[in-house]
């Protein structure tokens, strides 16, 4: 089976705004590069729109109908966020494109994955539009994996921004583990240790809350501390990565260290993971990442690992050991660690 990559020209449509980050040369230079060199062992699929009723059991009838009548205009949603008359159609598109990722992926169609869209969707609320979002692409995939009969997701974003929107989607509940490891304190305010999920859904979200200037090896033992010991413990059917690149050590809009061979090692401590826990079933959707030469070599370096390609941490200094141990702290009642 082949490694499935789904895009479409549509993306390239949606318009934010002259001089914003979230421009459509970030997909334009990422599709030129695994145009011009291909990937070994993959495969390009065209998107197709999510359905009313796939968008609307993730947000409110009325938020998805107020987006829906501002197709064909130009608005601007929040001081970030900006609709051109071809978003509201990107957007819809995107979310589908990230569902039928799943669907190809769960139906044993594809290895994996790669939904290489815009606009982004982490930040997205049930209800309101944020940060550069308007629909949330990986919490719509998510629950239309649990209709396609998959009892347990798990959604991991290494986005450098927490994904508030999908902590609130999903928080309340037990089928769905979110972690994040994301730069704290810092855009949009959320991802405290913490914040561990409500009701029902409490132990099932995961924050770790990472101070500036972490590198490779510092999310090497997030991973190695935090991440992989609790989805060992969920089991999860399929796994979905919100595949923020703005971690990068070039990326303009934040203060960490990553390397694109650092990506490429969370993807494989993923691959391995999905390989080891579900078939392999793992499907990445782009989400941030604004320098325009580190985000194409990111995403060619996950890409190059979902078809085969090794990667690892580097080991050193374990800068992240405390934000680790506050999650851990947070989180002990629920699951067991090292």
């Amino acid at each position: 089976m082949t490694t499935s990559l789904y895009t479409d020209p549509l993306f390239l449509r949606h318009e934010p705004g002259r001089g914003h980050p979230e421009s459509p040369t970030r997909l334009r230079v990422i599709l030129d590069d695994l145009e011009a060199r291909p990937v070994p062992g993959t495969q390009w699929q065209r998107s197709r729109p999510a359905s009313d009723a796939q968008i609307e059991a993730v947000h409110t009838p009325a938020y998805h109908a107020r987006l829906r009548a501002m197709a064909g205009r130009t608005a601007q949603l929040d001081p970030d966020t900006a609709l051109s008359p071809d978003s509201y159609q990107a957007a819809v598109l995107a979310a589908g494109a990230a569902v039928a990722a799943v669907e190809a992926v769960w139906a044993g169609r594809a290895r994996n994955a790669f939904a290489l869209v815009r606009p982004p969707g982490h930040h997205a609320e049930r209800s309101e539009a944020m940060g550069f979002c308007l629909l949330n692409n990986a919490a719509i995939a998510a629950e239309s994996a649990r209709v396609l009969g998959a009892r347990r997701v798990m959604v991991l974003d290494w986005d450098v921004h927490h994904g508030n929107g999908k902590q609130h989607i999903f928080e309340h509940r037990p089928d769905v583990l979110y972690l994040s490891a994301h730069q704290f304190p810092f855009y949009p305010g959320t991802g405290a240790p913490d914040e561990v999920g409500r009701g029902g859904g409490v132990g099932f979200t995961v924050n770790c809350a990472l101070p500036s200037g972490q590198d490779d090896a510092d999310y090497g033992a997030v991973f190695a501390d935090l991440f992989l010991p609790v989805a060992r413990q969920f089991r999860p059917d399929l796994i979905l990565v919100s595949a923020g690149f703005d971690a990068h050590e070039a990326d303009p809009l934040a203060s960490m260290r990553v390397t694109d061979g650092g990506f490429a090692a969370m993807a494989h401590a993923l691959r391995a993971l999905a390989d080891e826990l579900c078939g392999g079933k793992l499907v990445l959707l782009l989400e941030g990442g604004y320098d325009l030469r580190a985000l194409p070599a990111s995403v060619r370096a996950c890409v190059e690992v979902l078809t085969g390609k090794a990667a690892a941490f580097p080991t050193g200094a374990r800068r992240s050991r405390d934000a680790i141990v506050a999650s851990q702290r947070a989180l002990s009642p629920f699951w067991r660690f090292p």
